[in-house]
């Protein structure tokens, strides 16, 4: 099984290292984007050379290079969407307020709401040059190095979680309370919106995930999708300097935020590992407890709830990503084949579920 593993992570990492020539479906008006720079970006110059970033499923991303600087833009993608998706716009909100704090996120350099410029909305950020670890076992590095990168991805999130969002301006980046009942009903709907099968499982958890809502304790920023991939890492140090894709951020339960980060260590590749103390990852206790220690709680309440919401999450993320292969706006050859894995995550959350209470 591990083999099994291995090989996948090394075909995703392949898959989503690095750049490309932009694909046909994504073209723009590069001269366009050029004006746009000179006028709103400082410091901007050209020529420009636009290249596309590897993989990824929503909102395409470009690197974008210039005799003295490499920026980042991403857009919303062409084509049918599905409502409140892919919103360039928060993300952009979110990194440049947090940038203020010293959080680690890229420098913003411009937001542009007009689709006449390159037919979506876009913004444009530092391009920062460190390591993404695609791997989650971190096979290249020893046990000290991956325990320390484990150590500051928790103390990042749990900086995250303990950042003043109404003193940086963020109060009305979402509204507080029922975060999980409205998470329940938002992909509850992207599943409906997408739905190309019939999944038992997924009916079943829509009827009792609603029904049975934990108590929100504390409202916060929350990211979404907080996992090693989803951060660069400075290139010699165990420390994070920038954590991307802040598509799904919003104000909301913390909690949801943590226990989707856990799920690795539950059913991900983490949970293969025999002896996680002797490869040097934090074990899943340990985690908790230190994440814990960073936040003032003194320990997490419904991990199987939110195990399963978070399975059930992700079934409609992916979903979601099915639906555009129907629809044709999906960004990646391999887009079809998350079918599959709406299945298992349905059927996992449901364990997750019956452990939690639930009958049927």
């Amino acid at each position: 099984m591990a083999d099994v593993v291995d090989a996948a992570e090394q075909e995703r990492e392949a898959l989503n290292t690095g750049t490309k020539p932009v694909a046909e479906s994504h073209k723009f008006d590069e001269a366009a984007l050029d004006a746009w720079m000179k006028a709103n970006v400082k410091g901007y110059a050209g020529p420009l050379e636009v290249r596309q970033f590897k993989g990824g499923q929503s909102n395409p991303t470009y690197q974008l290079i210039t005799p003295n600087k490499k920026y980042v833009l991403r857009r919303k993608p062409p084509g049918k969407l599905l409502p409140s998706a892919h919103a360039v716009d928060r993300e952009y909100k979110v990194i440049t307020a947090l940038g203020t704090t010293g959080f680690p996120v890229a420098e913003t350099y411009g937001l542009c709401v007009d689709d006449g410029v390159i037919g979506t909305w876009f913004y444009i950020m530092d391009m920062v040059e460190g390591r993404i670890l695609w791997d989650q076992s971190l096979p290249q590095y020893q046990p000290a190095e991956r325990h320390a990168i484990f150590m500051d991805k928790i103390k990042v999130l749990a900086d995250l979680h303990n950042t003043d969002y109404v003193k940086i301006g963020l109060e009305d980046f979402g509204r507080p309370g029922n975060y999980m009942g409205r998470q329940v009903e938002r992909w509850t709907r992207q599943y409906k919106a997408s739905e190309t099968i019939h999944i038992p499982e997924m009916e079943k958890l829509i009827a009792w995930l609603p029904k049975t809502l934990p108590e929100q304790e504390k409202t916060s920023i929350v990211h979404g999708d907080y996992r090693l991939d989803n951060m660069i890492f400075h290139p010699t140090e165990p420390r994070v300097i920038a954590v991307l894709d802040w598509e799904l951020s919003t104000l909301g339960d913390p909690l949801a935020d943590f226990t989707y980060l856990l799920m690795n260590w539950i059913n991900g590749s983490l949970s293969m590992i025999p002896d996680q103390k002797a490869h040097g990852v934090p074990t899943i206790e340990e985690t908790v407890d230190y994440y814990c220690s960073l936040t003032g709680r003194s320990g997490l309440h419904d991990l199987d709830w939110f195990c399963a919401y978070n399975a059930f999450r992700l079934a409609g993320i992916l979903q979601g990503i099915v639906g555009r292969v129907r629809d044709g706006t999906a960004n990646s050859p391999h887009a079809a084949q998350q079918a599959d894995r709406v299945l298992s995550l349905a059927q996992a959350s449901w364990k997750f579920a019956q452990k939690a209470g639930a009958e049927g």
